[in-house]
């Protein structure tokens, strides 16, 4: 089943926006103003960053701010600014569903799942595989 197919099949739903933030707290405060929120805050050591997920009817707005140079947000800051980083879908079975992706061809940047903010798995999708969109696949912590 092609990814396409994957994506229809399953009903891969939104999970969240990702937005590369330089400022956690101001970040955080403007888009308060907006109406997001309130929100929980947590460290994500491995990525090298702290994150805001702010909840909305569709999901959730994660900012993300790098706690030093090192990471992939520290990165994308110093490349392109703040923006948006990526999209999230919310899957079951995340080693099933990247197994049936690389057997379609789809180019991954994680090829097993790995520990990700919330208690989730995440793996994330090549942007070359998704228009030039960051792409983030989320299992909850519940195995689903």
């Amino acid at each position: 089943m092609s990814g396409d197919g994957l994506a229809r099949a399953h009903g891969w739903p939104l999970d969240h926006i990702g937005v590369a933030v330089a400022d956690l707290d101001a970040a955080v405060a403007r888009w308060a103003s907006l109406g997001f929120g309130p929100g929980r805050i947590e460290d994500v050591p491995g990525d090298h960053i702290r994150v805001a997920f702010l909840p909305w009817d569709a999901g959730e707005l994660e900012l993300m701010a790098p706690v030093g140079p090192d990471g992939t947000v520290a990165r994308f800051l110093a490349k392109r600014g703040p923006g948006l980083h990526h999209l999230a879908f919310r899957v079951d079975h995340l080693a099933d569903v990247l197994h049936g992706l690389a057997a379609d061809g789809v180019r991954l940047v994680d090829e097993v799942p790995r520990p990700g903010s919330r208690g989730t798995r995440v793996a994330f999708l090549h942007p070359s595989a998704c228009e030039g969109v960051l792409t983030e696949l989320v299992e909850a912590p519940d195995g689903r």
